[in-house]
């Protein structure tokens, strides 16, 4: 039997028309509440297909389209939101481009973050700056320049600061790179469509016409050019839904701007707006924890107080404990999470240790290791970047349009096949010099007097692969899953694996890679059936779209390890929050005895990041803090957090560790009274 709508939740899906603030603390269902509101739309005759629905990970798009259909069909509606348009919204950018391809002057590739860095270093390099600069920090400041909706022009340098000075200069010339390759970056997808809207009106109004009702989650998250964008769609119909929490805003870093969600009454007249403030999640214990931390923050323009509540009855007090070291605290984390899984017969997976920062993770990793406690690590390298990944991407990428010179580039040489630098740059010149594309010029290789025997029998070489993957994708109709398996073999893909990934272990793990994304296209084929060349082409772009970690398996039965902000939108029974001391949380860059205003609405981030981490838990929190920390070879006494010496006494179980440097994971006691006297008895 579902469970009804609270007042503040059904207000929410029953509100029709005009721009709607809906604020969703954490756990109260905002999902449920964007679900029933797409349902309740189409049971009121709105079309699916005038409903854009936007989110910021592939996965929250899945699931939000999957629930959606779920509950139309549950509903009665056979067709259940068929045409309803899901999407990221850089998926949702590219889609646009890709439709309105004429207006840019036809195909176009996209940049991942090393062709990004590729391009900069290139760049550096031709103004003798590279080994000045950090390329990646330059990456960076064009990345939040084009978040905040900003061209180079706009660009802003601060007095005496040289990155901004040589970001100024960079980014223009980063952007020719861009149009030469005939390519956009990731943030393109978003910037690019802006712009276009903003300035061809045509443009804009069949697309205001497409979607006529446009819900976005997680608006905290949202930056400049996502703004600009939503205010161009939303401009005609003001049908703009927004649902987010102001108090889980912890993005800043990678542009996310706050005021968007604290000033959407203004920049929408006659919004309403919905507080939801009971949470589905959390027992009482940790809510009243919850509140203590928010209730310490300065008031802002535009924020709206929340206070959690939930009818969950009973729970146990927050912990929080003092360890003598980092190598005690990671020690007493294990045994407790070692005790839950095997006395309280928990699942591992129902269980988290959350950081500030990954180089917390370490100590942890080597004290579950010790007690023999499954685990996983969230974050790293994601799938697609992976370099095996990449480059059989870049085959088939190639063979579908011959002038991705990015692709092209990145295979021209893997696996070695005797075209070296010195031969690469020279076909780049004679391109250059004729007005040939490279691949043109690789395809008229016995014309050039300056490419060696070894080199031009290299780019024939290409050429053969290249023609023969052509034919069976795009005439013969081959499975791309099949095609891709045989051209590891025919181009000597695997060959070089298992050559030189410098043990049979990493072969195997860069193997199983190439196993993976097989695996995707085989999942694609059977659910999709046969392509042609432009599902094949927009199945390859949204790949080179997909960050979500392919190993974070969900269905894993493990320990999560994760930084604060890697579990943002994950929650678990029983939650360890390590490290929480002045300098680890808030982070020591945002306490700079130089304080600006700036750096204090950094603390206030830090605040939130806290705030997140313990809205994760469920049933039990753990927070844990030492004493001491070696810097340099020497212990450091370390200052508890001001997050939770701010805390209400009455709110906690203070707990003290004594050095623990093993105990036979039997010997531990699991739960509840008896897990807090055995802590009592070692701070004794």
């Amino acid at each position: 039997m579902a469970i009804p709508l609270n007042p503040a939740q059904r207000q929410a899906v029953e509100h029709h028309e005009g721009p709607l603030l809906v604020l969703a603390g954490a756990g109260s269902g905002k999902t449920r509440v964007i679900t029933q509101r797409i349902a309740r739309l189409v049971e009121r005759g709105v079309p699916a297909n005038a409903i854009l629905a936007l989110t910021f990970t592939n996965k929250a798009a899945g699931e939000m389209a999957e629930r959606v259909g779920r509950l139309m069909k549950e509903r009665g509606h056979a067709r259940g939101a068929e045409g309803l348009t899901v999407s990221t919204f850089h998926s949702f950018g590219l889609m646009v481009l890709t439709r309105e391809k004429k207006q840019l002057g036809g195909t176009f590739t996209i940049f991942d973050q090393g062709d990004q860095l590729a391009a900069v270093k290139d760049i550096l390099g031709r103004m003798d700056a590279g080994r000045a600069f950090d390329a990646s920090a330059i990456v960076a400041r064009i990345s939040n320049a084009k978040n905040a909706f900003l061209s180079a022009e706009d660009l802003a340098v601060k007095e005496c600061d040289d990155y901004d000075e040589i970001t100024k200069l960079v980014y223009p010339r980063y952007q020719a790179a861009l149009r030469n390759f005939r390519a956009f970056d990731f943030d393109d997808l978003v910037c690019e469509v802006a712009r276009m809207w903003r300035d061809k009106a045509d443009v804009l109004a069949r697309w205001q016409e497409r979607f006529r009702y446009v819900l976005v989650d997680e608006y905290q998250d949202t930056n400049g050019a996502q703004l600009a964008l939503l205010t161009l769609l939303a401009k005609q119909h003001r049908n703009l839904c927004v649902v987010g929490d102001d108090d889980q805003s912890i993005y800043a870093w990678r542009g996310a701007d706050l005021r968007n969600i604290l000033m959407f009454e203004a920049q929408f007249p006659g919004a309403v707006v919905v507080k939801l403030e009971q949470n589905y999640r959390s027992f009482g214990p940790i809510l009243a924890v919850a509140n203590a931390v928010l209730e310490k923050r300065p008031d802002e323009p535009g924020r709206h107080r929340k206070v959690l509540f939930t009818e969950k009855k009973g729970g146990d007090k927050v912990v929080v404990a003092t360890a003598p070291s980092p190598e005690a605290e990671a020690m007493w984390v294990a045994h407790g999470l070692r005790a839950r899984i095997k006395d309280e017969r928990r699942r591992p997976r129902d269980l988290a240790v959350l950081y500030r920062s990954n180089g917390q993770a370490k100590m942890i990793e080597d004290a579950l290791r010790e007690q023999g406690v499954p685990y996983r690590v969230v974050g790293g390298q994601t799938f697609f970047e992976r370099k095996e990944v990449k480059d059989l991407l870049s085959y088939l990428k190639l063979a579908l349009n011959e002038q991705d010179e990015i692709a092209l580039r990145r295979v021209l040489n893997y696996p070695p096949r005797g075209i070296g630098e010195t031969s690469v740059e020279r076909l780049g010149l004679h391109a250059l010099a004729k007005g040939w594309t490279l691949w043109k010029t690789i395809e008229r290789v016995d014309a050039l007097d300056d490419i060696p025997p070894v080199a031009r029998e290299g780019c024939k070489a290409l050429e053969g692969v290249v023609g023969e993957l052509k034919k069976r994708l795009l005439v013969d109709g081959d499975p791309a899953s099949v095609v891709a398996r045989d051209l590891c073999e025919r181009a000597g893909i695997k060959r070089d694996l298992d050559a030189n990934s410098g043990s049979t272990q990493a072969a195997a793990r860069r193997w199983a890679n190439v196993e993976g994304l097989l695996r995707t296209f085989a999942n694609k084929e059977a659910r999709d059936g046969k392509s042609d060349r432009r599902s094949l082409a927009a199945f390859l772009h949204a790949l080179t779209l997909t960050h979500d970690d392919a190993e974070a398996d969900d269905a894993s039965d493990v320990v999560t390890l994760s930084t604060l902000h890697g579990s943002k939108g994950l929650e678990f029974d029983v939650v360890y929050l390590v490290g929480c001391e002045e300098g680890l949380l808030p982070h020591a860059r945002t306490l700079d005895a130089r304080a600006t205003d700036a750096t204090v609405q950094d603390v206030e981030e830090e605040r939130r990041l806290f705030y997140v981490g313990v809205t994760r838990a469920r049933q039990r929190l753990f927070l844990s803090k030492t004493r001491h920390r070696v810097v340099r070879g020497k212990p450091v006494p370390r200052t508890p957090s001001r997050f939770v010496v701010d805390l209400p006494p009455e709110l906690v179980d203070e707990v003290d560790i004594k050095e623990i440097t093993t105990m036979a994971p039997e010997d531990m006691v699991a739960s509840g009274e008896n897990l807090l006297a055995l802590l009592g008895q070692l701070g004794k």
